[in-house]
């Protein structure tokens, strides 16, 4: 049976071309996201790790918290993987959460924000800042099928593609050399985007719970019978619960355990859980869990990562394969330039379409016209820019000299789009029309 390549062809343009701003925000938010811890440690001094010393006690960390934040409630704490990077432990107070930096060595505060880098790249990528949750975390996961389709059709009609991994042609005409680029791209680009394509399929599959994945992979977590009656403030009884003590027993249920996160609980009548890192590669850290009663002083709940089953195991290695976070720093990089590299497909896509359309039609005073998906891709865009604002102002509180820079960031990319998708696009192609024109005129 003969292939229609044409069919193919359009089938890829349709997605990189039609869909090209949606796609773009998608791959670009999940590729700042790889990078985002160290955007953190970049812009905010008190995430820098000092290193100097030994760890302190749990407990000395909690009271460090309570005394600068007393009519706070401690909801979660983060013990990062990486040496340079200083524990977060999330606040919420006033209506608002703040991710206070807690130096581990000394247990004193050295910063905090309404909002880090992480948080605000996860959430853009995980749902796109819709506050309808399913609908954005939907919208993100159908780009999985598209991008499955986007690489295997160019693969269909790309005659002989596993021939050409170094044919980058320099041609005169500039349109040459960006179909060239797209092409070499693509092709250093595909075992990256086979593994965003596989781990994004299963994200879906876990969110619709396509043979009980999320059912398997997300056990519920065990319920205090009774809790202490000892308790001081049941608002904020999570400053009382001995944190020492729970890690402790952690680490004594699982050999080797790195603990990465620590969980206090909502309500007194839940254990604090505790999570981390083992023998096991490559998995994330909730790989791991230890549920502790403090009040009882027992462990009500364990689970280790070399004892889980298939199904969980798949589920736990999807966040670091997809985010490139197993092999630490190194892994980060090369995954953001891999990232970076689809962006830059997107973009080079979208110029040839554009610019192969501008000569065919001979336009010299060029838009980039795409029909009624035109409006629908700014029409989104400009959905999604105000989700965003609604989420800086409403939830994470953030400062109007933050919502200024945000703006201004913005701001610069819709100026270098229209320069560069407009204003240079319009020049480039009037420059090979008069060529045209006066090789004709010779001729």
């Amino acid at each position: 049976m003969k292939v229609n390549k044409k069919l193919f062809f359009k089938i890829h343009s349709w997605i990189g071309v039609k869909l090209n701003i949606l796609f773009f925000i998608v791959c670009f938010s999940g590729t700042m996201a790889t990078l985002s811890n160290e955007m953190d440690w970049l812009f905010f001094p008190g995430l820098r790790a000092s290193g100097v010393g030994e760890r302190v006690s749990y407990n000395t960390i909690v009271k460090s918290i309570e005394k600068t934040y007393p009519s706070g409630k401690l909801t979660y704490w983060v013990i990062a993987e990486e040496p340079y990077l200083n524990d977060i432990v999330y606040v919420e107070e006033g209506g608002f959460r703040k991710y206070v930096f807690v130096d581990p060595m000394t247990g004193k505060i050295t910063g905090s924000t309404p909002v880090t880098f992480q948080r605000f790249f996860r959430d853009f990528h995980y749902y796109l800042f819709m506050p309808f949750y399913q609908i954005g975390y939907f919208i993100v996961l159908t780009f999985s099928f598209l991008l499955l389709l986007a690489w295997v059709s160019a693969l269909v009609f790309y005659k002989k593609w596993w021939q050409k991994f170094r044919e980058l042609k320099r041609g005169k005409n500039i349109l040459v050399f960006f179909r060239s680029l797209h092409r070499v791209v693509g092709l250093w680009s595909l075992p990256f985007a086979f593994l965003i394509t596989v781990t994004g399929i299963w994200y879906f599959l876990e969110r619709t719970n396509t043979g009980g994945i999320s059912d398997i992979s997300n056990p519920k977590a065990p319920k205090i019978e009774s809790p202490g009656d000892s308790l001081v403030d049941h608002d904020q009884f999570q400053f009382q619960l001995d944190y020492e003590l729970a890690a402790q027993m952690a680490q004594k249920e699982i050999p080797n355990l790195k603990i990465g996160g620590i969980v206090p609980g909502k309500t007194p009548n839940d254990p604090i859980y505790i999570r981390g890192k083992s023998d096991v590669p490559l998995v994330r850290k909730r790989s791991n869990r230890v549920y502790v009663d403090p009040f009882e002083k027992k462990v009500v709940g364990v689970q280790k990562a070399k004892e889980i089953s298939t199904v969980m195991y798949l589920n736990d290695i999807a966040d670091p394969i997809h985010f490139g976070k197993w092999g630490g720093l190194a892994t980060k990089i090369l995954w953001f330039l891999g990232g970076a590299s689809i962006c830059g497909l997107i973009l080079t896509g979208i110029w040839i379409a554009l610019k192969r359309q501008a000569i065919q039609k001979s336009m010299v005073n060029i838009k980039p016209v795409m029909g009624t998906w035109r409006f629908v891709n700014w029409g989104l865009g400009m959905l999604i820019a105000g989700y965003m604002y609604y989420f800086l102002i409403m939830r994470y509180g953030v400062s109007w000299e933050s919502i200024v820079v945000v703006s201004g960031a913005l701001g610069f990319l819709i100026f270098v789009t229209w320069f560069v998708f407009d204003f240079k696009l319009r020049r480039v192609v009037n420059e090979d029309l008069k060529k045209s024109s006066k090789k004709l005129q010779s001729a």
